[in-house]
C-alpha cells in the first residue's frame, strides 16, 4: 500500500512540476511583434524571401525578422536592427534612403537610412480595427449601402481573428504614396509615408476576396497580381484597381515590365506578355512546369525569370520562347534584384547569392 501511495505522490509531483514549467514558459512568452529580431552569423544563409536596391545598397528580408544589407554588390552582408521577429515577405525602396518591408502578422516596417535600422508602422493587431472603423463610418453615413456594411463586417472578423494577417508585397511611388497587399483582398494605401493607412478593398475589383500576391509598376502602369488569374491595373480616372482579363486561371506570383510592356508570371511556368496595357496577352513558352517566383529586368534590357526550383529563364525578342540558362549550382529563388555592378542578386531558402550576368 505504501509503495502504491508513493507512486501516486510521485506522479502528482511530476504533474505539478510540469505545470509550473509550462506556466513559467507561458509567462516568458513575448509576441513576435514585440520581440526584436535576433542577431545571427547564419542569417545570410537562412531563408530569405525578397530583396531590393536602395541606391547602391542591396537589402534582403526573410524569416524571423531578418533584414540584411550589402554595400559591395552582395559580397559581404550586415544584419539590420529590426523591432520584430515576424517573417518578412517583401521589401521596396522608392529612393536610396526611404524603404518599407512587410510580412506576416500584418507587419509594416519603415527605414529612413537605406535599411540599416527599421521601425514598425503597422501590425495585424491594428489592421482589423482600422478596417472596421473606416467602413463602419461609411456604413453609418450611407445606411442603405450594403457594400459598406459587408466591409465593416469584414473588419470585425479581422479584429476577432487577431494579428494573423499576412502581407505579401509592398510598393511605393515615392516617400509618401504607397500600397501594401496581402491575403483575402487585404490592401491598404498611405499618402503620408505610412503614418496613416486607408483600406482600399472597395477600390479593388476582387469580389471573391482572392489573395493579392504582388504589386508592381512597369513605369507607366501599376498592377496587382493574385490567385486564380487575378490581375488588376490602377485606373487614374476611376481611381481604383480594375480587372484585366488574362488567358490563365491559375495564380500569378508577380509582374515585371517597362513602359509599353508587361509580363505576368506564376504557377507551373506560365508567363504572359502584353504590349497594349494588359488588354491582350500572348503566352511565352517557358518549357517548364515549375512555378516562376521572381523576375528582374537586367542591364541589357532582358527579362530574367527564376523558379522555385532554381531555374533561370531569359527572354528573347517579342513573343519568342524563353531560354533556359545553364547554371552550375541552382537553388530555389524567392526574390531577385540587380546589384550596382550589374550582377544578379538572388535570395531563397538557402540565403543570398550573386551571379554574374553573361
Amino acid at each position: 500500500m505504501c509503495s502504491y501511495n508513493n507512486k501516486i505522490l510521485q506522479r502528482a509531483l511530476v504533474a505539478m512540476l510540469t505545470f509550473l514549467a509550462v506556466f513559467a514558459q507561458a509567462s516568458d512568452y513575448v509576441d513576435v511583434l514585440d520581440l526584436p529580431a535576433k542577431s545571427s552569423a547564419l542569417a545570410v544563409r537562412s531563408p530569405l524571401l525578397d530583396l531590393a536596391r536602395a541606391g547602391q545598397r542591396l537589402v534582403a528580408v526573410g524569416q524571423r525578422g531578418h533584414i540584411l544589407y550589402s554595400d559591395d554588390a552582395g559580397k559581404a552582408w550586415q544584419q539590420a536592427a529590426v523591432p520584430v521577429s515576424s517573417d518578412l515577405t517583401a521589401v521596396y525602396f522608392p529612393s536610396a534612403e526611404q524603404g518599407w518591408a512587410v510580412g506576416n502578422d500584418g507587419v509594416v516596417l519603415h527605414s529612413s537610412d537605406a535599411g540599416a535600422t527599421w521601425s514598425k508602422q503597422l501590425d495585424g493587431r491594428q489592421i482589423g480595427e482600422l478596417v472596421f472603423k473606416h467602413y463602419f463610418a461609411l456604413a453609418s453615413a450611407e445606411p442603405g449601402n450594403e457594400q459598406w456594411a459587408t466591409l465593416a463586417d469584414e473588419g470585425q472578423r479581422l479584429i476577432e481573428e487577431g494579428a494573423d494577417k499576412p502581407l505579401l508585397d509592398v510598393w511605393f511611388a515615392n516617400d509618401q504614396l504607397g500600397y501594401v497587399v496581402g491575403v483575402f483582398n487585404l490592401i491598404l494605401r498611405t499618402t503620408d509615408g505610412g503614418k496613416s493607412w486607408t483600406p482600399f478593398q472597395d477600390r479593388t475589383d476582387n469580389p471573391q476576396g482572392f489573395h493579392l500576391n504582388a504589386i508592381a509598376s512597369t513605369g507607366d502602369a501599376l498592377y496587382i497580381a493574385g490567385e486564380q488569374g487575378l490581375l488588376r491595373k490602377w485606373d487614374d480616372i476611376l481611381e481604383r484597381f480594375i480587372a484585366m482579363q488574362t488567358p490563365y486561371e491559375g495564380s500569378y506570383f508577380g509582374v515585371v515590365g517597362r513602359p509599353g510592356e508587361v509580363l505576368a508570371y506564376g504557377l507551373r511556368g506560365h508567363v504572359f506578355r502584353s504590349t497594349d496595357g494588359g488588354y491582350t496577352w500572348a503566352q511565352l513558352d517557358s518549357g517548364l512546369q515549375v512555378s516562376i517566383s521572381a523576375a528582374v529586368l537586367d542591364a541589357s534590357g532582358h527579362y530574367r525569370l527564376f523558379t522555385q526550383a532554381g531555374h533561370m529563364l531569359l527572354s528573347g525578342a517579342g513573343n519568342s520562347p524563353l531560354q533556359l540558362v545553364a547554371q552550375t549550382a541552382p537553388s530555389p529563388v524567392a526574390g531577385a534584384a540587380l546589384a550596382a555592378d550589374g550582377a544578379l542578386a538572388l535570395v531563397g531558402s538557402r540565403g543570398v547569392r550573386t551571379l554574374p550576368v553573361e
